[in-house]
């Protein structure tokens, strides 16, 4: 697909594909998910627009709840995103997105694969 002229075509498809593969900024020990985003992309298939979701999440995302999680997002991910995306970029990145995972409706739509290793950050 051209990205210019079928721009609306490519969104639409990554906003619902069969099967969508990412991470998270933070886990929480009771298993809400914490997604943060400068543009967003990717997060309406995490939301449920995808048929299957997994998610590869280095142990080092572990936090206790919702609030070390959301200070984890601001405090460690977001300065390594932001100096990886001046690199690839020329511009910082920032959490204009956010997406909290309570809870999956749909049994089996969503998977966690919790990694012994840090990866990502």
């Amino acid at each position: 697909m051209d990205r210019v002229t079928g721009a609306d075509d490519i969104r639409r498809v990554a906003a619902s594909p069969d099967v969508v593969v990412g991470s998270v900024a933070a886990l929480t020990e009771t298993g809400t998910l914490v997604a943060a985003s400068a543009s967003g992309s990717q997060l309406p298939a995490y939301a449920g627009g995808a048929a299957r979701a997994i998610w590869i999440v280095g142990a080092q995302k572990v936090v206790p709840d919702l609030s070390a999680a959301l200070r984890r997002v601001e405090d460690h991910a977001l300065p390594l995103e932001s100096a990886r995306a001046q690199l690839a970029y020329g511009r910082p990145s920032a959490i204009n997105r956010l997406l909290i995972l309570n809870a999956e409706l749909q049994p089996g739509r969503g998977t966690v694969l919790l990694l012994r290793e840090a990866i990502g950050f």
